[in-house]
C-alpha cells in the first residue's frame, strides 16, 4: 500500500483511532469501525474506503484534500462520498470543487450535507451523530457519535416473549432508546468548545486539540485565536470523565520532546494513562 500521508494508530476497546494532526500543517482522522472520518487536511491512501466524513471548519489544513479524495474515489469507481460540513462554508466548498473540476477536466461527485449546531444525523441504526458549536477563530463545529441501543422498558421486563410480541403488534412501544456517548471530535477550539458542550467530557473517547504547551505562551491570546493550552487541561482535570483523551494539533514551534516534557511536567502519569499526546 502507498505510504503517501503519515498517520498514527491507537486502539481503545473496540475502536481504532487513526490520524495525524499538526497545527497549520494538516489534520485528518478516521475511525474505521464507525465508518467515518473527521477533517481532510490530507488523505492517506488507506482512508479511501471511508465514504462518510465530517468537517469542522474551513481552514485549509482541515479541508485541502477534499478535491483529491473525491477525485480518487471517482477514479476508483467508488460511490460518491458524503461530506458533512458547516452550512456557512457549503457555497465556498462547492465553488472550490467546481474550480478543481475545470482544472482536472473531471467530475467531482459527492453529497455535501450542511449541518448546524444542534443537528442530529443518523449514521446507522446503532449510531447517531450530534453537531456541537465550538469556539475557533472562524465559525466551527464539533461532532459526537453516540451508540444507540433499544432496551425493553422496565414495566415490560417481567413479561413473556409472546406477551411482548402481542404488545408490539398492537402498536405499543415496548422499548426505550438508550444512548452512550462513544466518540467526540472537536477539531480546533478554545476551551469554550468543551465547556459549552458537557457531553463531550463524557464520551468514551475524546479527540481534541492542545496546540500550545509552553508556559511562555499566554492563554488569553491563545483563546482569542481559538486554541487551547496545556494549562487548560490542567485546570479542567476533574471535568474529563473520558476513558481516553487524545490531544493533538500541536504547534510547529515545538518538537516531540518539548511537547512530552511540558505535558509530563504538568500532568505526571498523564492521568493514569488516560491522556494520550498524539505525536
Amino acid at each position: 500500500m502507498l505510504d503517501n500521508a503519515p498517520f498514527l494508530t491507537h486502539t481503545h476497546r473496540s475502536l481504532t483511532i487513526e490520524g495525524y494532526s499538526r497545527a497549520a500543517v494538516q489534520s485528518y482522522w478516521r475511525i474505521p469501525e464507525l465508518r467515518i472520518g473527521f477533517d481532510l487536511g490530507a488523505q492517506p491512501w488507506d482512508f479511501m474506503g471511508t465514504a462518510t466524513w465530517a468537517i469542522t471548519h474551513g481552514h485549509l489544513d482541515h479541508i485541502a484534500a477534499l478535491p483529491v479524495f473525491i477525485a480518487r474515489r471517482r477514479m476508483m469507481k467508488m460511490e460518491p462520498p458524503t461530506i458533512y460540513l458547516p452550512g456557512h462554508i457549503v457555497a465556498g466548498v462547492e465553488a472550490m470543487l467546481r474550480t478543481f473540476s475545470r482544472l482536472d477536466r473531471g467530475r467531482l461527485p459527492c453529497d455535501l450535507v450542511a449541518v448546524e449546531a444542534g443537528d442530529e444525523i443518523e449514521l446507522s441504526r446503532e449510531l447517531v451523530m450530534t453537531v456541537h458549536r465550538t469556539t475557533h477563530s472562524v465559525p466551527s463545529v464539533g461532532y459526537l457519535v453516540w451508540e444507540r441501543r433499544f432496551k425493553l422498558k422496565p414495566e415490560y421486563q417481567g413479561l413473556a416473549g409472546t406477551e411482548i410480541r402481542d404488545l408490539r403488534l398492537s402498536g405499543t412501544e415496548v422499548s426505550a432508546e438508550v444512548r452512550m456517548p462513544l466518540l467526540a471530535y472537536t477539531g480546533d477550539t478554545s476551551p469554550g468548545g468543551l465547556d459549552n458542550n458537557p457531553d463531550l467530557y463524557r464520551a468514551q473517547v475524546l479527540i481534541t486539540e492542545m496546540t500550545f504547551v509552553s508556559p511562555k505562551h499566554r492563554r488569553e491570546k491563545i483563546h482569542k485565536h481559538g486554541h487551547m493550552h496545556l494549562d487548560d487541561f490542567v485546570a479542567r482535570r476533574n471535568e474529563f470523565q473520558n476513558e481516553l483523551v487524545i490531544a493533538g494539533h500541536f504547534s510547529v514551534r515545538y518538537n516531540q520532546q518539548q511537547v512530552l516534557r511540558e505535558i509530563e511536567k504538568k500532568i505526571p502519569g498523564l492521568w493514569d494513562g488516560r491522556l494520550k499526546p498524539w505525536l
